[in-house]
C-alpha cells in the first residue's frame, strides 16, 4: 500500500511517540523502519501496520554505538529504500539530586540523549546529502531549554541535543536538508507517564482535565507537518504543550 519508495527511519522509536510517528508516516505513504534496542518490542506495532497493508520493518540497534548506527543506515538504504526522513527520539529522562548523580549516570544520559543523536544525525546527513534532500527530526523536551532541580544529567544531555540540532540545521539547511527540533514541553499522554504520575503523586490520568497531556498523535502530526513544509517557510524549532501547561 506504500505510495512511494521513500523511507521514514525512526531511531529510538518506543511504544508512545515512536509508534505514533510510525503510524502517521505509514498512512502517509512511506515505508517505515522502526529501530530500537530490542526490535522484538515492536512486534505488535509491526503486525498492526502490516495487517493494514503498510510496509514496515523493525531493526535492533544501540544508537550509542557508532558501528551499529552505520550498519543500520547502510542496511536500510540497501534493502528497503532511500531514507527521506529520519527521526531521533531516544532519551534518558532520569531524575536524581545532584549528589545522587554519579559520573556513570551523567555520562549514560548524555550518551543516549545527545551523543547518539549526533551519530544518527550524521549518518542521515551522509545519505541525504548525496541526494540533495531530506529531513532530520530531533525530539526535545522541557529540559532542552530549562534545567530543573533534579535533572542535571537529563538537562545537560537535552541542551546538548538542541545545540547539535541548531548547528546541524545551519550547516545543512543551505544544502536542502531540513533539520527540525520538536520541543515537547508537556507530559505525554502515554502509559509510562500515567504510571509516573501515579507513583509520584497518586494522580490517576483519568482524573485530570481532558487534553492536559499531549497526545502522541498530536506529536506525530507536528512532525508530519514539519517534514512537508515548503522550502520558503521551514521551521527549525517547534514547541508543543497542552492548553493547561505552565510555561
Amino acid at each position: 500500500m506504500s505510495q512511494s519508495n521513500e523511507v521514514a527511519l525512526l531511531v529510538g522509536a518506543g511504544d508512545a511517540i515512536g509508534a505514533a510517528v510510525a503510524r502517521r508516516f505509514a498512512t502517509g505513504g512511506y515505508k517505515v523502519c522502526i529501530a530500537r534496542r530490542d526490535a522484538a518490542k515492536s512486534a505488535a506495532l509491526i503486525e498492526e501496520l502490516r495487517v493494514d497493508g503498510f510496509e514496515v520493518h523493525a531493526f535492533s540497534v544501540d544508537a550509542r554505538q557508532e558501528a551499529e548506527v552505520k550498519k543500520l543506515f547502510a542496511t536500510v538504504e540497501d534493502t528497503v529504500g532511500p531514507i527521506a526522513v529520519c527521526l531521533f527520539n531516544a532519551g534518558s529522562n532520569v531524575k536524581k539530586s545532584l549528589l545522587e548523580t554519579t559520573g556513570t549516570l551523567f555520562f549514560k544520559a548524555w550518551e543516549l540523549a545527545c551523543f547518539a543523536g549526533f551519530l544518527v544525525g550524521r549518518e542521515a546527513a551522509h545519505y541525504m546529502l548525496k541526494r540533495g534532500r531530506g529531513t532530520i527530526l530531533f525530539t526535545g523536551a522541557t529540559a532542552s531549554v530549562r534545567g530543573s532541580s533534579g535533572f542535571s544529567a537529563f538537562s545537560a544531555a537535552k541542551f546538548g541535543l538542541r545545540a547539535l540540532a541548531q548547528a546541524t540545521a545551519r550547516e545543512l539547511g543551505p544544502k536542502n536538508i531540513h533539520v527540525v527540533h520538536l520541543l515537547i514541553d508537556a507530559g505525554v499522554d502515554s502509559a509510562a507517564i500515567h504510571a509516573r504520575m501515579k507513583a509520584a503523586g497518586g494522580i490517576d490520568a483519568k482524573d485530570i482535565p481532558p487534553d492536559s497531556l499531549t497526545k502522541t498523535q498530536s506529536i506525530a502530526e507536528a512532525y508530519w507537518f514539519a517534514h512537508h513544509q515548503a522550502k520558503d517557510g521551514w521551521t527549525h524549532e517547534l514547541d508543543l504543550r497542552p492548553f493547561a501547561e505552565k510555561w
